[in-house]
């Protein structure tokens, strides 16, 4: 580790430590419960199939469903977030999709589970982007693919964790009364709440409002990370101009391909699970957590090739994605469960590990409100891929009464993304000529947490 060579440096380092330690941790809950709360239908696909008549298609469409309205309520939620601030907003944010999850229970068609869907996903609208706007607020530039990357964990962690946590209270069938799932909904939708409060308690606006902060701290870290914004466009609404922005469209585009293998996978992995005459629900579920090591060793190791290798993102986007490619396709050809389920493991090393390499490309060049409305709006681009990833999986699913022939989906999403790296390549190219972007490594040493 490089020693601070200055004064500043040192304080800058010091705050910054604390910032991954006090407000980090609390961003991962956040985010943690977020992924528990949207995916956790999944494991719930065949009872509902059962007690309320959802075929995999009209499942597949309402799991989709909620990256719809997530989309459409992400930019407007995360500008209003930069208006009030971060406490109030995310813990609103928190609150309104818990009880919408524990409002879950009460599914008993496909219309109502269609409903639900949508609501929850205008609930949790803003959380993701909000998330990330927060981070250019408190980090510079050279540290913030590591808290991107701390961010996305809690969701592979999430993955893991959840699958076999509601494996067990699917087996409360009965109790009270109720279903399985039922327990599922209620039970995973109370912590989001009390943790919506709590981050309404404790969360700091800016490092200015953070008691755990020295004044000298609390003013290094805004200068680092707002001072890195002197290189930066500083549009009035990047929305209406971000057909300017080419650069911009084109991370959107690959990151929606992305998004349509991450969640088709996540939505399905149960199911095709399932597929291997696996019957027990607990099974089910710790089999299904395999996956998510495979993204969680991606999101360890990725940002520690970056870090060795400044200024790869785009060459490791595409060294990535060609990665999941052919970690699908050996899927497809191979016919034994166990190898099956370690090849799709090492396919979502590749897709999600990447994902912080889009954030930390566009954080480099974003930065104010342009930060706070172009990260949602990328954000809002990419998870329409969480609808269509779902949807397309189901309908494979109905066409060939095969969950794993969605795969086929993903090798096509992300071959699509592939062909896009070049042109992105030449589109930042073209950008960073005329606005340079501020090297990561010249204005602090690095922070190791």
């Amino acid at each position: 580790m490089t020693s601070p060579t200055t004064a500043s440096d040192a304080v800058h380092a010091r705050a910054t430590r604390k910032a991954f330690v006090r407000l980090v941790p609390l961003l991962m809950a956040a985010y943690f419960m977020a992924f528990v709360d949207r995916t956790n239908v999944g494991l719930a696909k065949s009872s509902l199939e059962v007690d309320a008549g959802i075929d995999a298609a009209a499942y597949g469409l309402g799991a989709g469903l909620f990256f719809l309205t997530y989309a459409a309520f992400e930019v407007p939620s995360n500008l209003i977030l930069h208006r009030i601030g971060a406490k109030v907003w995310i813990g609103r944010i928190a609150v309104t999709w818990g009880l919408i999850t524990m409002a879950m229970m009460f599914i008993s068609s496909p219309a109502i589970f269609y409903v639900l869907r949508l609501l929850l996903g205008a609930a949790e609208a803003g959380l993701y982007p909000g998330i990330m706007y927060l981070i250019t607020t408190w980090f510079a530039q050279k540290d913030r693919a590591k808290a991107v990357s701390f961010i996305l964990l809690a969701g592979s962690i999430a993955f893991i964790v959840a699958n076999p946590i509601g494996g067990a209270l699917m087996k409360m069938d009965g109790v009270g009364g109720l279903h399985g799932w039922q327990w599922l909904f209620v039970l995973e939708g109370i912590p989001t709440v009390l943790l919506g409060i709590l981050i309404f308690l404790v969360l700091p606006n800016s490092p200015s409002r953070a008691r755990w902060l020295s004044d000298d701290e609390a003013s290094e870290l805004t200068r680092r990370a707002v001072g890195e914004e002197a290189h930066v466009e500083r549009p009035g609404a990047i929305v209406r101009s971000a057909m300017s922005k080419p650069f911009l469209l084109t991370i959107a585009a690959i990151y929606f391909m992305n998004q349509i293998a991450t969640y088709g996978v996540i939505f399905f992995v149960p199911s095709i699970v399932e597929a291997m005459d696996v019957t027990d629900s607990v099974m089910i579920g710790l089999i299904s957590a395999v996956v998510g090591i495979g993204a969680v060793i991606g999101l360890l190791v990725v940002p520690r090739v970056l870090a060795r290798n400044p200024g790869t993102e785009v060459r490791l986007i595409g060294y990535a994605t060609a990665g999941a490619i052919v970690m699908a396709l050996a899927f497809v050809v191979v016919d034994n469960g166990v190898a099956q389920m370690i090849i799709l493991s090492a396919t979502m090393l590749f897709i999600v590990g990447v994902q912080p390499l889009y954030w930390s490309t566009l954080m480099a060049r974003l930065g104010g409100v342009a930060a706070a409305a172009g990260l949602a709006f990328v954000n809002t681009i990419g998870l329409t891929g969480g609808f269509v990833g779902p949807y397309a999986f189901g309908l494979a699913e109905n066409a060939t009464g095969s969950p794993s022939a969605g795969l086929w989906v993903l090798i096509a999403a992300t071959t699509l993304g592939l062909l896009c790296v070049p042109l992105l390549k030449v589109l930042l190219a073209t950008h960073d000529a005329k606005h340079p972007v501020v090297d990561p490594d010249e204005d602090v040493a690095p922070v190791t947490v």
